[in-house]
């Protein structure tokens, strides 16, 4: 028994600074894990790097920015093709805004769009690329007239394909896309950004996940030492 309670305290040892480690990157990640939300970061830090002002991050907009995806139904191909399924501009007063509670007479114009899809679910600094494809999309990120992101990311009834959407807009914050119980209506499948809301339509490992592992790699090591 002795020996085995040394065993247990010499494997504690051996396993406590990995589990601080875990527990500290877990506490210092943010509430969400939404790649919507890490693809306005990506945005915005590629934006502040080229002298521009970051953008504000607006779930109005976020959440028409889903809407807006669904237009095209899954189909990926007809992405980057013709605009035969670009959703009509009638379409964001009649029924994006009311699908994500945002008060129709504060729509502002969408000065920039970035739409891809890939069979594949791809990190958001992956999707910066596929989205960003030339100098004209550079060109639109980088506009200083643009003052407003929302960001969504999606799959098909949760899988692939996988449809990434970015719309820009040009309005006065907190005055633009403005919800009108304070909170976006959250739609499935999919997530946007600005909704501090776990994204449902991607796969990727997450902080609860990744604390889950290291306590169950504890608890079999400690059990191993006591022979369990």
């Amino acid at each position: 028994m002795a020996m085995a309670m040394a065993m247990a305290e010499a494997l504690w040892l051996l396993l406590s600074p990995f589990l601080f480690l875990s527990v500290s990157a877990i506490t210092q990640t943010k509430l969400t894990d939404n790649p919507a939300d890490e693809l306005v970061a990506v945005l915005n830090a590629n934006r502040t790097a080229h002298k521009s002002s970051s953008l504000a991050d607006n779930p109005g907009l976020a959440c028409i920015a889903l809407q807006y995806k669904k237009a095209y139904q899954g189909d990926c191909e007809a992405v980057g093709g013709s605009d035969a399924k670009k959703p009509p501009d009638s379409e964001f007063a009649q029924t994006f805004a009311p699908n994500c509670g945002v008060d129709a007479s504060t729509l502002s114009p969408i000065t920039g769009r970035f739409l891809g899809c890939q069979s594949k679910y791809v990190q958001p600094s992956e999707a910066f690329s596929m989205l960003i494809k030339n100098e004209k999309s550079l060109e639109i990120l980088y506009n200083k007239n643009q003052t407003e992101i929302g960001a969504a990311v999606t799959g098909t009834d949760g899988g692939a394909p996988y449809f990434w959407c970015v719309l820009l807009s040009n309005g006065k914050h907190n005055r633009s896309f403005v919800l009108e119980d304070g909170v976006a209506k959250i739609s499935r499948p999919g997530c946007f950004s600005g909704a501090n809301d776990d994204c449902s339509g991607a796969d990727g490992p997450s902080p609860f996940g990744l604390k889950w592992v290291y306590a169950v790699t504890a608890f079999v090591a400690v059990g191993y030492a006591f022979g369990l």
